[in-house]
């Protein structure tokens, strides 16, 4: 059975158990309103470590002022029951309290320059920051062996990765592949605000990021295919803030340039923000 935890110290004396043992320690952190995405990643988890450690906290300080926050789906019984079944060990569930003993006005703050200041970091100011302040708070709280984030966060996962190198974290950070619905969305707690008539609509992020992909590798510039997936995309009614090409830093690579690329598009459908990426080479 999985053990849910709310007290910092229990969670810290289980986890000082567990090494004594000589055990890795897995980490999963989310948001909660869990699905096959999140128990794909802690799957993956077990095949670095022998116990798995799952937080749930939505945290305020990743959310702009316009933002969801108030109404992101919270669903804690069928978490705990979904991280059950996929084979969670500890269910990590703390308070703002727990998170931010100062409150969140005085709190202490990670910010990781360059790579957080593009793309969502441009639209979503300050959200990075938040993302790097909680996940930095629970690496201390876990000190997990090896931490797994999922890719269809392309830059989140970049941020973390930075973070970690430049603090000499000593944890490994493993990316877990996107897992889609069956018309290719990918899957987000934030899906389930689409109308029956969006989610039809929904799949065109997908064939927009192939057709991406597929206008590259035959040689179409680079400012071509970006703009041809942002018209794509608003004459079926999406409001895209970036469809871009960029190198796995997130910096622009030249037209024709070889090598490993994404495509990374990011759109509003109606009240929901989509975002998703498709990873490929491009041979030289």
């Amino acid at each position: 059975m999985i053990e849910t935890i709310t007290e910092l110290e229990s969670l810290r004396e289980r986890i000082r158990g567990w090494k004594r043992e000589g055990l890795r320690v897995g980490f999963v952190p989310t948001m909660g309103n869990l699905h096959a995405g999140h128990y794909s990643l802690v799957a993956l988890a077990r095949q670095y470590a022998d116990k798995i450690v799952s937080s749930v906290f939505v945290n305020p300080t990743q959310f702009g002022p316009n933002e969801d926050f108030t109404r992101y789906p919270r669903t804690p019984d069928a978490d705990t029951s979904g991280l059950q079944s996929a084979g969670c060990d500890v269910l990590w569930l703390p308070d703002v309290a727990a998170m931010y003993p100062f409150g969140v006005e005085l709190a202490a703050s990670i910010r990781v320059p360059g790579v957080s200041a593009v793309l969502e970091g441009a639209h979503r100011p300050g959200h990075f920051d938040g993302v790097c302040t909680v996940v930095g708070r629970l690496f201390n709280q876990v000190q997990p062996d090896v931490a797994v984030f999922g890719k269809k966060d392309y830059q989140q996962l970049a941020v973390i990765r930075q973070m970690v190198a430049d603090l000499h974290v000593p944890i490994r950070i493993v990316g877990g592949d996107i897992v889609r619905e069956a018309n290719g969305l990918a899957m987000s707690s934030r899906n389930q605000y689409l109308s029956a008539d969006e989610r039809m609509v929904s799949s065109i992020i997908h064939h927009t990021l192939h057709a991406m992909r597929d206008g590259l590798l035959v040689g179409l510039p680079l400012a071509q295919v970006e703009a041809d997936a942002d018209a794509a995309l608003r004459d079926a009614g999406f409001v895209p803030d970036y469809t871009v090409v960029r190198r796995p830093d997130l910096t622009e690579p030249a037209d024709g340039e070889a090598g490993n690329l994404v495509a990374l598009i990011a759109a509003r459908l109606g009240r929901t923000r989509l975002i998703d990426n498709l990873e490929f080479q491009l041979a030289g």
